[in-house]
């Protein structure tokens, strides 16, 4: 019964999976895969389904809060309709949630999009300690007993004490004959990686443009994590001015004022240089921005990037979200560097059913 279960269950799971992988783009789209994280798990609501939200009546509709109302006034007025006070007796609707480790959300983002493995180039000073079964011992469970080697001291018993019968060569171990598999620890370097986001904050940056970047960078850390034991992020926010921030400020936070691009470049290079080096670590930037900077400070980015950044990098990842307000200059800069170094990828998200595509740009190098 128990396998018959396990096979349901693994069939299931594969049609889940094939169900997901079929709608990547929808659901990345529309952030529903993000919507819990908690031990590492992401709940899939299948089908999609509208979170309940606020909107605004019509001024002066009138009703308690806009006019006079009269003590015990219901707020809101019965609406016409087919309903009925009574219960129902049709099936409603029904969702379903599956589970998906992080493991299997990258394995099939890296199926859907045909991304290549990424191979790390730098080791942290670091060391795990990792078993390997390489000596014998006298003591142990029978489960690790070394029977050639019990066998071997057993006969070498036997013959020393002239117990040995060549007519009759049976060979009975003995406790004192008894020889176990041991393990020892050998210390192993893990490659390691940081991911610096720098996000423009100002005035030209919507919300909808940061939950765009926000589920790219989800993404993004989906598959890095996939190749790497430990991976460290640092969160950059800039306008005219750079700050390192947590996870949630860079998420939720609105700035206004200037654009200075690269007050952000000049922070992730000081960053790097205090507490990850280039020849330890695996080092990966993205920068997300609607392409608005101050016109003398470009040369300034471009300096920056090819004299200090881009040498440390493994990814130099720059995304321009759309935004009614910026003029996207911006890229086209950065897109000159692409000719100069292979590690520079550049990509325009004007919506959010431009990620999934954004995603293989920047990830396609297997760098």
């Amino acid at each position: 019964m128990g396998q018959k279960i396990e096979t349901d269950l693994q069939r299931f799971r594969k049609i889940v999976r094939g169900k997901v992988k079929s709608n990547l783009s929808k659901y990345i789209g529309r952030g529903e895969m993000i919507g819990k994280k908690g031990n590492d798990l992401v709940s899939i609501p299948l089908p999609q389904i509208n979170l309940p939200q606020f909107r605004y009546g019509s001024k002066g509709s009138g009703g308690v809060g806009v006019g006079d109302g009269q003590p015990g006034q219901p707020l809101t007025q019965p609406q016409d309709g087919d309903g009925s006070r009574e219960a129902g007796d049709q099936p409603g609707g029904h969702i379903l949630e599956v589970e998906l480790t992080m493991e299997e959300l990258a394995a099939i983002l890296g199926e859907e999009l045909a991304l290549p493995r990424i191979e790390p180039r730098g080791k942290k000073n670091i060391v795990t300690e990792r078993e390997r079964y390489s000596s014998i011992r006298t003591v142990g469970p029978e489960s690790l007993r070394h029977f050639k080697r019990t066998y071997r001291q057993a006969l070498k018993r036997q013959i020393s004490t002239g117990s040995y019968d060549p007519g009759n060569p049976i060979v009975v171990p003995e406790r004192v004959d008894k020889r176990y598999r041991s393990w020892k620890e050998f210390p192993k370097p893990e490659a390691v990686a940081c991911v610096i986001y720098m996000m423009d904050v100002s005035g030209s940056m919507t919300d909808e443009q940061k939950e765009i970047v926000r589920i790219e960078a989800f993404w993004i850390d989906t598959w890095i994590k996939a190749h790497y034991k430990g991976v460290d992020r640092v969160y950059i926010v800039h306008d005219a001015a750079a700050h390192e921030v947590d996870e949630h400020t860079f998420y939720h936070t609105r700035e206004s004022g200037g654009t200075k691009i690269s007050s952000a470049y000049d922070l992730a290079d000081k960053i790097i240089n205090a507490r990850y080096k280039p020849d330890q670590w695996n080092v990966y930037a993205f920068h997300f921005s609607d392409g608005d900077n101050w016109g003398d400070d470009v040369p300034k980015c471009l300096e920056l990037l090819r004299g200090h950044l881009l040498p440390k990098l493994n990814l130099f990842g720059y995304g321009q979200v759309e935004s009614p307000y910026g003029t996207g200059e911006f890229l086209e800069h950065v897109n000159e560097l692409t000719d100069e170094h292979e590690n520079v990828v550049v990509s325009r998200i004007p919506d959010r059913e431009a990620i999934l595509g954004s995603i293989k740009e920047f990830l396609k190098t297997g760098r």
